[in-house]
């Protein structure tokens, strides 16, 4: 097989989930399905949370911001997708490749930067409720909010641009439906090393210290809440963790299950199938989560829903 190098490379081609012509209408109608849930559902999280002053606070600051993350990570990966299946083309440009690759390493990082920066919000308002206002103040989210994207940023562009080293072969077939970083390094006919010894300190950096920070998190926020006499407090208090714990569960939890599923099975469509979970359905089902489970929220939603309603 011959060498090509990265200058010299116009194209990949995208396997996606099947190749098999008959499902292709099929997952074309689910995507899009799912993208336009993905959209509206995280659409009217931000606007209820914007024109409600009452929900002008920390927590629903953070579930904004991550509602647009959400937004930004299916619009990276979806349309491009959806593109393919209807046109029949399964190739993606060398920029194009590497520009979805570097918003969807942004959009996960910045999701776990996000999931960590509002259990420590949760820790402060249980454990420390008395100076909740003035540690969580404005300029502390902010600040938060913009460390989180900075280094997400960073990152991103890091592991993109050193791609840019690597040559390629002439088979540059990703057996993915989107531009992974991982996947497209895997094309690379030249050494790795060093581009896979970045990817393991971005996870361990963006996975394994946010995640060793939310559960540091609700280990003292368990403590603390063990501590309330009353039954009716201990609800209360676990009652505004419920939604941030599910959001975890099911983002870290649909990324262990990719990880696991690459460690245990060869089979590279598994893989891409199982990563449908943690950069698809998982931001389809955040809006749901933090709606269903939050009354301020549903009243939120139905005073937006009540406005458009009698403007139309």
């Amino acid at each position: 097989m011959g060498f090509t190098n990265q200058t010299a490379v116009t194209n990949f081609l995208l396997l996606g989930l099947s190749s098999d012509p008959e499902l292709q209408p099929v997952m074309f109608g689910l995507f899009l399905s799912m993208y336009l849930v993905t959209m509206i559902g995280n659409l009217f999280i931000i606007l209820s949370i914007i024109s409600d002053s009452h929900l002008h606070t920390p927590m629903y600051y953070f579930i904004c911001n991550l509602s647009l993350t959400d937004l930004c990570t299916s619009t990276t990966i979806i349309p491009k997708m959806l593109q393919n299946i209807q046109e029949q083309n399964l190739s993606i440009t060398f920029a194009g490749c590497l520009t979805q690759a570097c918003f969807a390493m942004l959009f996960a990082s910045l999701e776990c930067c996000l999931l960590a920066a509002m259990a420590y919000d949760r820790y402060v308002a249980i454990c420390y409720p008395l100076r909740y206002t003035v540690i969580m103040n404005w300029r502390m989210c902010s600040l938060l909010t913009l460390f989180s994207l900075l280094s997400s940023t960073i990152n991103a562009l890091l592991l993109s641009l050193t791609v840019l080293w690597l040559s390629f072969c002439k088979d540059l077939e990703i057996p993915h439906f989107f531009c992974e970083i991982t996947q497209v390094i895997k094309a690379a006919c030249s050494s790795t090393l060093i581009n896979n010894v970045l990817i393991y300190i971005a996870g361990l950096t963006f996975g394994g210290i946010t995640f060793a920070g939310i559960i540091f998190s609700y280990t003292e926020i368990v403590s603390s809440v063990l501590k309330i006499p009353s039954v009716q407090g201990r609800y209360k208090a676990f009652s505004t963790t419920g939604s941030h714990l599910s959001a975890v569960s099911l983002f870290y939890g649909t990324g262990l299950g990719v990880c696991i599923s690459s460690a245990v099975t060869n089979s590279r469509r598994i893989t891409a199938a199982a990563s449908v979970m943690y950069t698809v359905v998982t931001q389809m089902l955040n809006p749901f989560i933090y709606s269903l489970r939050n009354k301020d929220m549903k009243q939120a939603l139905k005073k937006l829903i009540g406005r458009m309603t009698s403007f139309l």
